[in-house]
This record gives C-alpha cells, sequence and structure tokens, in this order.
C-alpha cells in the first residue's frame, strides 16, 4: 500500500477516535470536528495552490472526513453547551435551530456533490474547493462568535 494512502487511512481513523474521547463535552467535540475540517481544507488547498502535488487519495480522504464531520456535526449542540471550552458557537445556532440545520443539511450536500464526482487533476481541486468554503463562510458569518 501506498505511503499516502495509509496516511489518508490514519487521518480518518483519527477523526472516529477524536470524537470518541471527547464524547462528554460537547464544546469539545465541535472543536476538534472544526479541527478536522480545517485539517481537511487545507491539505486541498495546498493541493489547488500547487504547494502539493495532486494525490486523488488524499482528495477523497480529506472529502472522506468533511463528509463524516458534516453529518454528525448539527448533534453536537444540546441545550447547556452554549458556554464553556472557549466555544465560538453563537448563540444564534440556538435561536435558530432550525435555520442551523438548513446550513449544516447545505454544507453535507455541497460534499457528497463534490464527493459524487471528486476533483481528477489539480485544476479541478480549487473550484471544489471554492464552493465547500463558500458554504463554510456562509454558516460562521451567522452562527460563529469572533473571538
Amino acid at each position: 500500500m501506498k505511503f499516502r494512502t495509509l496516511a489518508a487511512a490514519a487521518m480518518i481513523a483519527a477523526f472516529g477516535a477524536g470524537v470518541v474521547v471527547a464524547a462528554d463535552e460537547p464544546q469539545v467535540v465541535r472543536q476538534e470536528m472544526m479541527k478536522k475540517v480545517g485539517g481537511a481544507m487545507g491539505a486541498l488547498a495546498g493541493i489547488a495552490k500547487g504547494e502539493k502535488p495532486f494525490d486523488a487519495d488524499v482528495v477523497k480522504a480529506s472529502l472522506t472526513t468533511m463528509d463524516e464531520v458534516a453529518k454528525a456535526f448539527p448533534d453536537q449542540f444540546p441545550p447547556g453547551s452554549e458556554t464553556g471550552a472557549e466555544t465560538e458557537a453563537g448563540p444564534k445556532i440556538w435561536e435558530d435551530a432550525a435555520g442551523f440545520k438548513a446550513e449544516s443539511d447545505k454544507f453535507a450536500a455541497s460534499i457528497e456533490a463534490v464527493l459524487a464526482s471528486p476533483p481528477a487533476d489539480q485544476a479541478a481541486v480549487g473550484p471544489a474547493l471554492g464552493s465547500l468554503g463558500a458554504s463554510c463562510k456562509s454558516c460562521h458569518e451567522v452562527y460563529r462568535v469572533k473571538k
């Protein structure tokens, strides 16, 4: 097996382990999940910018990580988790739970669309990343408190 494939598999496994370890504190779980998305976005950005060579396994692993997070993320905001652990979750999440869920679903759908037809070369990674980033931004603008 190629080293990159092993690294991609390790990245996916680490995601699952991170969620289990911090399962008692939703704020920590959310933060770990966002770190996973940030790492995946960073890997894709490196490819899009030409800083890293195109690697279909890395692209797929990054998108898969984001997809897993997107599907589980909306469930990490139970009542009482509005504060603590230096959370950046905005109060609008609890005030407009349906809107937040809709934004989360939009992000998940955008990832699924890219996963259905993943970028086949470096030139295609940038536009895919742009569409995913726009979805992230629209949610962060409304539902995240900047510190």
